[in-house]
């Protein structure tokens, strides 16, 4: 037992280490490989959880912060022609499209926590999370693009396709054990059948 404790305790302490260390500004650190693996595993971590939402409950009812309404607004008043289906990454990360999302960006610091995070941010929203299809973006802009998503409906393609196919899953299992529900009252009747092809009664 008390083996069992100090290896919870030593993960439990590198836990608050890596949480302490993924506080820290980025110029802390320069480019740790450690750091930049502990970043990514959280990304993907949060990428996995977020993908798990949109695929078991209908996008139109999520809340994702205490702030949706704010963000929408705020995105919508800026970014009004961004057309959020497929994004295009020239209009998140080219210099001009930087200087026009900074000062959104910045409207939240302080109301959203950790609003810059590194967060991976899928392109193409009737994707899933593939090396093709996602770019690394600021937590806020997740945020935006992903709350208007779910809003706009386009997310919901994500939620259709999984439920589709847990009907098709649950459709092709009735029919199997339809088909092996006849089979047993089929072999039942055969066995009420004497040898001479006679009904036993």
């Amino acid at each position: 037992m008390e083996a069992a404790g100090g290896t919870d305790e030593l993960v439990s302490g590198e836990l608050v280490s890596v949480a302490h260390a993924l506080s820290l500004p980025a110029e802390s650190y320069g480019n740790d490989p450690d750091i930049e693996m502990a970043w990514a595993m959280r990304a993907m971590q949060h990428a996995e959880v977020y993908y798990k939402l949109i695929s078991s409950v209908d996008p139109q009812f999520l809340k994702l912060t205490k702030v949706d309404d704010q963000i929408y607004s705020e995105f919508r008043k800026n970014f009004e022609k961004l057309r959020i289906d497929v994004l295009d990454p020239e209009e998140l990360k080219s210099v001009s499209a930087k200087e026009k999302w900074r000062p959104f960006c910045l409207k939240f610091d302080g109301v959203v926590e950790d609003f810059n995070y590194g967060t991976l941010l899928r392109l193409d929203c009737s994707q899933g999370y593939t090396e093709e299809n996602t770019i690394f973006a600021p937590r806020i802009q997740f945020f935006a693009i992903e709350i208007a998503r779910n809003r706009e409906g386009h997310n919901k393609v994500v939620y259709s396709s999984v439920q589709d196919k847990e009907n098709e899953k649950g459709a092709d299992r009735g029919e199997k054990e339809k088909t092996d529900n006849r089979a047993g009252r089929d072999e039942t009747a055969h066995k009420g059948v004497d040898k001479r092809g006679e009904t036993a009664v």
